[in-house]
């Protein structure tokens, strides 16, 4: 698996090594470049916030590609950050997240920043998903790291990525986005997105291509 260091002051993530069990996706509701988002994290005041890993994506003004597609670790093997919103628990402390660099949501075209993407950057979903039906597209490059990077966690940690969130895929469509609750995902190890843990969060979106990608595991 190709990726590159650039670690966060040891003071940023719980030195602590821990069995990873769940593995979930993020997105970082922000712009392209994975180094700037981990310096983000390493600057600010709240604390030991934080995913193991941040993939790169697309400029949305659709002239810097250079980081589409690079996955960068944010902190050591087996030591873990703060990434759900959900109290101090397992799920917190046995877990891999990877954030993926994208905007989210779109509202009359643009991001909440108002910058607004380039036309092949914009995903319109069949259905509205958490009320939004256009997004900022996850690239293709994206989608292909992010595929090899959830079966080397899976393989590195000896989690079953096929559990959770794949599973709903199957039986349910994009509609295994929605909520569960934190007590069902944690009786369910496996792969999930943060938007199964918390309602008020919108990462991941189900876009197609990603659906696809979670059947295919």
């Amino acid at each position: 698996m190709n990726y590159i260091e650039h670690f966060m002051p040891t003071s940023q993530y719980c030195d602590t090594k821990t069995k990873k069990e769940w593995l979930f996706l993020h997105h970082t509701a922000g712009w392209h470049n994975p180094y700037n988002c981990i310096t983000g994290w390493a600057n600010d005041t709240r604390g030991r916030i934080g995913t193991e890993f941040v993939l790169g994506g697309q400029s949305i003004r659709g002239n810097d590609d250079k980081s589409d597609g690079v996955l960068v670790q944010a902190f050591p093997t087996g030591y873990y950050a703060w990434h759900l919103g959900t109290g101090n628990s397992e799920l917190h402390r046995n877990s891999v997240g990877i954030e993926i660099c994208n905007f989210g949501q779109l509202v009359n075209g643009a991001t909440w920043s108002g910058a607004m993407p380039v036309s092949t950057q914009i995903v319109a979903l069949k259905y509205s998903f958490r009320g939004f039906k256009y997004w900022h597209r996850y690239s293709d490059k994206q989608l292909t790291k992010l595929k090899e990077f959830i079966l080397f966690i899976a393989n590195r940690d000896n989690i079953d990525v096929r559990k959770g969130l794949p599973e709903l895929v199957r039986q349910k469509g994009a509609s295994a986005f929605d909520f569960c609750s934190v007590k069902a995902v944690t009786e369910k190890k496996g792969l999930w997105t943060h938007t199964n843990v918390l309602k008020t969060k919108v990462d991941c979106f189900p876009q197609p291509e990603l659906l696809d990608l979670l059947i295919s595991l």
